[in-house]
């Protein structure tokens, strides 16, 4: 009996060092086709989610593989912590072993960081922007008539054709009519990896933090 639950116990750590040896395999080679479809000079961290890995593996299904892309150039534009998460990756062990392309990820999604020092480069030439974290305020000079008006407003931020744009709500002391020249667009939509979408956008801390989305997503090696 003594002897029989020595070896159960040793076949149970021989699994959990098999489950953790398997799953830094499958996680590098998820790490370069991501590396791949996003067009990366290096490979990006990654992490299969749930245990035991091995249970995974062999059904060929990963409810979630978590990445971190760290901080790249989109569109000119410097996008910081860069992360996602690939939902239901669909990856058979036998094309992961031989290396085969239909591995792929029915959801995937990214959230990233435009910096403050980015949000004020692309604001109308004479606006500051600035910000608590939880709005953003523009200041600056618009020309009413003949005169140069100064004027603080608070910055509406939504999504948009093209990018994330930043519109001034009522100015006060100024026209409705001349707020719409205080706004403009960051561009880079539609160049961010795995053609995913910007879904939603929030002012935080250290600029503004965006989510995007795309599904059926093909992670060739």
């Amino acid at each position: 009996m003594r002897k029989l639950a020595m070896f159960l116990i040793v076949l149970a750590l021989l699994l959990v060092v098999l489950d953790r040896v398997a799953v830094a395999g499958v996680e590098r080679d998820l790490s370069n086709r991501i590396a791949a479809a996003a067009d990366l000079s290096g490979t990006p961290t990654v992490t299969i989610e749930g245990i035991p890995f091995l249970t995974q593996a062999l059904s060929g299904r990963y409810p979630e593989v978590r990445f971190d892309l760290g901080t790249l150039t989109y569109g000119g534009v410097p996008v910081k912590n860069l992360r996602g998460a690939a939902y239901d990756v669909t990856a058979p062990l036998a094309d992961v072993i031989q290396n085969k392309a239909d591995i792929r990820a029915e959801r995937l999604t990214v959230t990233g960081t435009l910096t403050r020092e980015t949000i004020d480069k692309y604001a109308p030439r004479g606006v500051k922007i600035s910000g608590n974290g939880q709005r953003l305020v523009a200041s600056g000079e618009v020309k009413v008539g003949v005169n140069q008006v100064k004027f603080d407003a608070e910055m509406r931020v939504d999504v948009a054709d093209g990018g994330i744009r930043l519109q001034a709500e009522k100015i006060e002391g100024v026209p409705d009519a001349l707020a719409k020249f205080v706004s403009y667009t960051i561009p880079f939509q539609g160049k961010l990896p795995f053609d995913v979408k910007v879904t939603g956008v929030k002012s935080v801390a250290g600029g503004l933090e965006f989510s995007a989305e795309a599904s059926d997503v093909p992670l060739r090696g």
